[in-house]
């Protein structure tokens, strides 16, 4: 979405919801675009017509020669077709081509995580679930692979409210902290076109945890993966940070995971 597109949204929204013009204002000026991937029946009609997949959940990955699984064997939960992603929609910088994909643990805190960027162009294998440890046979956890398709979202700072006028706002009447919930709300469910994204995986903008946020300081979302985008029966959420020149240096063995309940 353009600047003009999301301040209109916004600006239309606020009408809609008894909002200050002021206070609208202030929620742009402390907001992130990001990207909402999310399976095919989360789309609206409108936006089935014209989907195009760009990341898969689970399944086995597929590797270059000499690349194995990442130490510690924690399951494949996610690989982005960066290709497929819509490159103005990101105020990160992610590579422009290959696969992204995404190794963690979903079920209980990760010992070991990572991400790994396979490069377009590179002859790669699919690998097998199947290993030994200490003579032992061994399987990694493989989960149901699902398509997901990419939405253009909008994310507010959880510190928004502190700007002056929405503080002001605030303290005018009893109900006003229910009228910006529902503002908030409303705005991101435009910036998603109505896309059902309150349990999808979700790149780049500010993270929306259960606990307090990871992304603080020079720490920005990478990825935020909700357990039941994976596997419908796991209620976390995974949340992986790094720096923007981290991020776009491709120095992804510096990310932080963050597991929440």
């Amino acid at each position: 979405m353009t600047t003009a597109i999301v301040q209109e949204l916004v600006r239309r929204t606020a009408e809609q919801r008894g909002v200050p013009e002021a206070v609208a204002q202030e929620l742009l000026a402390d907001s992130r675009p990001c990207l909402h991937l999310v399976p095919f029946e989360g789309l609206t009609p409108a936006q089935q017509q014209q989907a195009r997949p760009a990341a898969r959940t689970g399944g086995l990955p597929c590797l270059p020669d000499g690349v194995d699984w990442p130490d510690g064997r924690q399951p494949l939960v996610l690989t982005i077709d960066c290709a497929a992603l819509p490159r103005e929609a990101l105020d990160i910088e992610l590579p422009p081509d290959g696969s992204l994909l995404f190794f963690a643990s979903i079920e209980y805190e990760p010992e070991s995580s990572a991400v790994l960027h396979v490069p377009a162009g590179l002859r790669t294998t699919q690998r097998s679930a199947a290993y030994e440890l200490d003579g032992e046979p061994e399987q990694v956890r493989v989960y149901q692979a699902d398509v997901l398709y990419p939405v253009p979202g909008l994310t507010v700072s959880p510190d928004w409210r502190d700007a002056s006028a929405t503080s002001a706002f605030l303290d005018s009447g009893a109900d006003r902290d229910d009228v910006l919930d529902d503002f908030e709300d409303s705005v991101r469910d435009a910036a998603a076109g109505g896309a059902s994204h309150g349990v999808a995986v979700q790149l780049g903008g500010f993270s929306r945890p259960w606990q307090s946020a990871p992304d603080e300081g020079d720490l920005v979302l990478l990825a935020q993966i909700h357990g039941q985008s994976i596997d419908r029966h796991v209620y976390t959420q995974t949340l992986i940070v790094g720096t923007r020149e981290d991020i776009a240096a491709r120095r992804y063995e510096t990310l932080e995971f963050e597991q929440q309940v």
